[in-house]
């Protein structure tokens, strides 16, 4: 996984367990890992071997973003208009299969059950879903209004902002993003403005036997990193 964002440029091998995720930093802002920063990483995932409760933290920050990730797309169908968009050109990486393409807009009568979900109220834009399938393949959308939330007294977001999200099926019917990026600017407590641009990119994926969080740690452990 390629990351970046505001804590700089940063790839990671990633193994999904029974228990959560596992991850190694292997290079950083375009570099190999130096000596010292691969003994603080190593000595990062040993830590985790010694204390599952460090793990369990670890994990719960970990899942409580995908938690809400998730409850938004869920919400998605309620909380957009849809419209069929035909002629449009298919994203080309979808093994050419047919994909159907569909603009949506915020729902005029969609009421957010969760402060979260008053961030869809002001998204429009477009998705590709597979024909055969009926999974996402790719998603646009640019912030085209403000938003307020908790009436801007949590947070606001400035209109022009943009997310893209992309996903492919990783075998077996497993589905996974493998392109994520948000542009946005933002203030938070009616008092910092900040900009928030993310690019993730996941690739290479490899099927393993389920197993726990300790042994996809020792794997990684064992991985040589990449140049060495």
């Amino acid at each position: 996984m390629h990351i970046v964002d505001e804590k700089g440029d940063q790839v990671r091998d990633i193994i999904e367990t029974r228990d959560g995720n596992v991850a190694r930093l292997i290079s950083r802002n375009g570099k190999p890992l130096t000596d010292e920063q691969d003994k603080a990483e190593r000595q990062r995932l040993n830590d985790m071997l010694a204390s599952p409760s460090a793990y369990a933290r670890h994990v719960k920050n970990d899942s409580s973003s995908k938690k809400l990730a998730d409850q938004l797309m869920r919400l998605m169908p309620d909380a957009m208009i849809y419209t069929y968009s035909p002629g449009q050109p298919q994203t080309g990486k979808n093994g050419g299969n047919l994909e159907v393409v569909l603009d949506y807009a915020p729902n005029p009568k969609f009421s957010p059950p969760t402060t979260a979900a008053e961030g869809l109220t002001g998204l429009r834009g477009r998705a590709w879903i597979d024909a055969k399938t009926s999974q996402l393949v790719r998603m646009e959308g640019s912030i085209f209004q403000g938003i307020n939330f908790g009436w801007g007294m949590l947070a606001h977001i400035y209109p022009g902002g943009e997310v893209v999200l992309e996903l492919t099926n990783a075998g077996n019917d497993r589905w996974i993003f493998t392109h994520f990026a948000e542009h946005i600017t933002a203030r938070a407590l009616m008092l910092k403005t900040v900009k928030i641009n993310t690019t993730i990119d996941a690739s290479d994926f490899q099927t393993l036997s389920p197993m726990s969080y300790q042994e996809g740690i020792h794997i990684l452990l064992n991985t040589p990193l990449p140049g060495r």
